[in-house]
């Protein structure tokens, strides 16, 4: 079953995985339903998330490293602007 992980990376890690020349997505607060047909990895720069999904619901803060795994099927609930960089494998 499709789920969400959540890490926290060093700033090493970060550099080496050259996530800071991602391309960037920002969204106002809002509340959408969304599924992934491969996965996604993100950082998070800003704001303030909740993914919720059939086997519970994900915060999302600034700071986090995020992989949504293919088939995932969820509402994001954006409690305040988002922005982060992002990478579909």
């Amino acid at each position: 079953m499709a789920t969400v992980k959540i890490e926290k990376l060093t700033e090493e890690e970060i550099a080496q995985r050259g996530i800071r020349n991602w391309p960037i997505w920002e969204k106002e607060i809002s509340r959408f339903s969304w599924s992934y047909d491969g996965e996604e990895q993100c950082y998070i720069l800003e704001g303030d998330v909740v993914i919720e999904t059939d086997h519970g619901n994900f915060t999302l803060k600034p700071g986090d490293f995020v992989t949504f795994e293919n088939g995932l099927q969820c509402v994001w609930d954006i409690r305040s602007p988002v922005k982060k960089h992002y990478h579909f494998s």
